[in-house]
């Protein structure tokens, strides 16, 4: 059976498109009572971009820390304070900010609607029931969470997606000026998220037309940003968010990301960072893309994080290697059905002690 994937409903692109939010949402507020949840990342609490939310009475502000990754229980918490700001759902969810802030949104979205907690959630279809309307505007581009059909959090035991067709984002505002004047290894971390997606989407063997017409063009784009640069670079690193997040959509990740899985759960290491220090890793796996990346960094004067695992205990290693190893799709998709006989425990312990 070929999957019948869901995609963003509607899509509003271009440099000041942040401003048409009102029309936007004005439909959904048609009822009397009706209300927004902004959630948005507090990294603006004093920035310009505060003052230009488009909030009216009686709608919810909720400003989130995403100095760590998502967890479940943050999900849940924020969950709860919309339940008792009011009985009745929110006509919709909008999530302002990077990746973290955006599956925030997604998640919370999700919840709303389904009972218990976003732990019972995590791994593929589990959803049940439709979300409240959400919609996804990226100040950060790079790990295509507008367009992806996952929320990346860490539970009590496991950092998984609550990964559902009702996940997507019903719409998304793409608006270049967002994204301007981000810090520069922010912006390079979360730029490679996207050139990584690509090359394991490409490298992998889900690999099929739909989604190497996306991440070919995807990393044709962040080859200009990262090597050329010029005046329309945050343009072209939006879109390459966008096309990077559909390559995905129709194949699968790979040995990267289900690394820096792991790294994340255990150490902490946010998302875009760990992509990046496990894959220069990776030259084994993925020579071309590793060599270029290496070239991206040293023309955006980026320096890795070294020796991140360090003397790590026994047992915190079998947790990091017990978090990669439960994500079999994405070890399918880079070496096979027959990954197990490939990628031991032996092997991926060996490839941590590297980082």
């Amino acid at each position: 059976m070929f999957r019948n994937f869901r995609q963003v409903t509607n899509m509003v692109f271009g440099r000041g498109c942040f401003a048409q939010l009102t029309d936007i949402l004005a439909p959904r507020r048609s009822h009397e009572g009706a209300f927004m949840v902004f959630v948005v990342d507090d990294y603006f609490t004093d920035k310009p971009l505060r003052s230009r939310i488009p909030l009216q009475e009686p709608d919810l502000l909720l400003w989130v820390n995403v100095d760590d990754e998502p967890k479940t229980k943050y999900v849940d918490q924020l969950t709860q304070t919309v339940k008792e700001f009011s009985p009745r759902l929110p006509a919709g969810v909008i999530g302002i900010g990077g990746g973290s802030t955006m599956d925030l949104a997604k998640a919370v979205s999700l919840m709303l609607t389904n009972p218990g907690s976003s732990t019972e959630y995590q791994g593929w279809d589990l959803i049940r029931h439709p979300a409240v309307y959400h919609v996804g505007i990226p100040t950060l581009s790079g790990t295509g969470a507008e367009v992806s059909r996952t929320t990346v959090l860490t539970g009590p035991d496991k950092k998984l997606g609550l990964n559902s067709d009702y996940t997507v984002f019903d719409q998304v505002v793409l608006d270049p000026e967002l994204i301007a004047g981000a810090p520069k290894e922010q912006r390079f971390y979360t730029g490679m998220d996207c050139y990584i997606h690509c090359v394991e989407s490409l490298k992998g063997t889900y690999l099929n037309a739909f989604s190497q017409a996306y991440g070919e063009k995807a990393n044709d784009l962040c080859r200009e940003v990262f090597l050329e640069g010029g005046p329309a670079s945050d343009d072209k690193l939006m879109m390459a968010s966008y096309f990077g997040g559909m390559s995905i959509a129709y194949s699968q990740v790979g040995i990267c990301h289900a690394l820096s899985y792991g790294l994340s759960f255990v150490l902490g290491v946010h998302h875009g960072i760990g992509n990046c220090i496990v894959f220069d890793y990776l030259e084994e796996f993925y020579p071309e893309g590793v060599v270029e990346f290496r070239r991206m960094m040293e023309k955006q004067g980026v320096v890795l994080p070294r020796n991140v695992v360090g003397d790590m205990d026994a047992a915190l290693m079998e947790k990091m290697t017990n978090v990669a190893l439960g994500l079999a799709p994405l070890w399918e998709n880079a070496l096979g059905k027959n990954w197990r006989d490939i990628m031991t425990r032996d092997r991926i312990q060996d490839l941590y002690r590297r980082m």
